[in-house]
């Protein structure tokens, strides 16, 4: 019985030290345990907010496509009433220039003659006039159309890409964290590409990824992007990954090891700038003097340029310029408004030439037009001259070649009655009493 208290006694105290001896642990497992459940719920309440961001964007690009498809539907009906305004304008042109074509070539010689100046240059004032109201008003309408429908269509694609990026972005990036310099690398170029594409900007024609350069020693160079400028001006983009030190200082809760992962991240970062600004590109391409160095990270970009004030002008200082995603979609977006403005410009250099040849051409119309009016003028004195020698006047070729009918000959046709009004003249001898004709005969016989 002794023994069994005993045995029992032991049992417990081996017990009672065996927790204690695994008390700590327990303490650390319920430490951990506790973290865990702290960290999850801040993530799912990240995952809330990101859900209701998404949610108020996607409300926002709503409204905002219901906006733009009001606004387009009015363009089209204010374009299409302006293409009536212009086509009733050149009917009433050509009615116009038609009508005042007869008038002249109707008119007579002499006043012809006399207003033929004047006529033309009233022609030709209302037509200058014309054509420039035209232009200034299409050029306002369209204008005007262009900068509402670029800064609405820009709008709902800045929101859609910033949704569909902010979903892709923490997918990639958990998958870049997760590998090697070279994923994180093709992460970069990805995301680079992704940028090039929303900002519509066409590649081959835009932009070139992966040209082969070839630098004065004959080293082959492939920077990820060449940027193509109006008038054959290039910029090189090239995407530089520091993404471990920046993980690192993420996950980091101490913050020594969160100084000396910000230490790391700015001398990734700086290694990057210095090995671009060795590289030259700018000497390479008909350039800009400076190369873009793109931190796909927005994060990790402004984690850099918080805790190192002087990085970007040190960048700039060895012609390399650091931009965030942000910075280099408004990039991107200038160059493309470049590029629209050059459109425009030789749009405009066009139409101004087309404008001066069809001017040219019409003051040659109304040259040749001029010199018809001279020679209708001409020929009209002329013929009132012939027409006078034929009817009027003593001894007009009409009353002569009358008298020969008067005096018997036998004609088959008559003369046309715009030509029956001659001057009469002084009458033949023998034609008084009417028997001119009878005399001639008696003396043709008695001949």
């Amino acid at each position: 019985m002794i023994e069994a208290g005993l045995l029992f006694i032991g049992l417990v105290a081996g017990i009672a030290a065996a927790a204690l001896a695994f008390r700590p642990a327990f303490r650390r497992y319920a430490r951990t345990e506790e973290a865990l459940k702290a960290d999850n719920e801040a993530k799912n309440a990240q995952l809330i907010d990101l859900n209701r961001q998404a949610a108020e964007r996607a409300a926002r690009c709503a409204a905002l496509e219901e906006k733009l498809l009001y606004q387009q539907a009015e363009a089209e009906r204010e374009r299409a009433r302006r293409t009536e305004e212009i086509a009733a304008l050149q009917e009433q042109q050509r009615l116009a220039f038609k009508n005042l074509a007869n008038d002249i070539l109707e008119e007579k010689s002499r006043q012809f003659k006399q207003s033929n100046r004047e006529s033309l240059e009233s022609l030709l004032k209302p037509f200058r006039e014309n054509i420039e109201g035209f232009r200034k008003r299409v050029d306002e309408v369209y204008d005007k159309e262009a900068q509402q429908r670029f800064s609405l269509k820009e709008e709902i694609r800045s929101l859609n890409e910033m949704n569909r990026r902010m979903s892709e972005e923490a997918n990639n990036l958990t998958r870049a964290l997760k590998g090697n310099s070279k994923v994180q690398g093709d992460w970069g170029e990805m995301i680079l590409e992704t940028i090039l594409d929303s900002s519509h900007l066409v590649k081959g024609i835009h932009y070139f990824t992966q040209e082969n350069l070839k630098d004065a020693a004959g080293n082959n160079l492939r920077p990820d992007v060449i940027l193509n400028l109006p008038d054959r001006k290039q910029i090189v983009v090239d995407s530089k990954v520091s993404l471990t030190a920046y993980v690192a200082y993420t996950e980091s809760a101490d913050p020594d090891e969160a100084s000396r992962a910000v230490k790391n991240h700015l001398r990734s970062v700086r290694s990057h700038i210095d090995e671009l600004g060795s590289k030259r590109y700018q000497a390479l391409v008909d350039s800009p003097d400076f190369v873009i160095m793109f931190v796909p990270n927005e994060p990790a970009f402004l984690l850099a340029m918080q805790y190192d004030p002087t990085l970007w002008s040190d960048a700039y200082n060895k012609k390399v310029i650091v931009s965030s995603p942000t910075n280099l979609f408004a990039l991107l977006k200038l160059v493309d408004d470049l590029w629209k403005r050059d459109k425009q410009n030789k749009n405009a250099i066009a139409i101004a030439t087309e404008g001066a040849n069809l001017y040219d051409k019409f003051v040659g119309f109304a040259e040749t037009l001029t010199d018809l009016g001279r020679s209708v003028s001409a020929a009209g004195e002329k013929y009132e001259r012939a027409i006078k020698q034929l009817k009027t006047g003593s001894g007009n070729l009409i009353r002569r070649t009358e008298r020969l009918r008067e005096l018997g000959v036998k004609a088959t046709k008559d003369l046309p009655a715009q030509l029956s009004d001659y001057d009469d003249g002084d009458p033949l001898p023998g034609a008084q009493d009417g028997r001119s004709g009878l005399q001639v005969e008696k003396n043709n016989g008695i001949g």
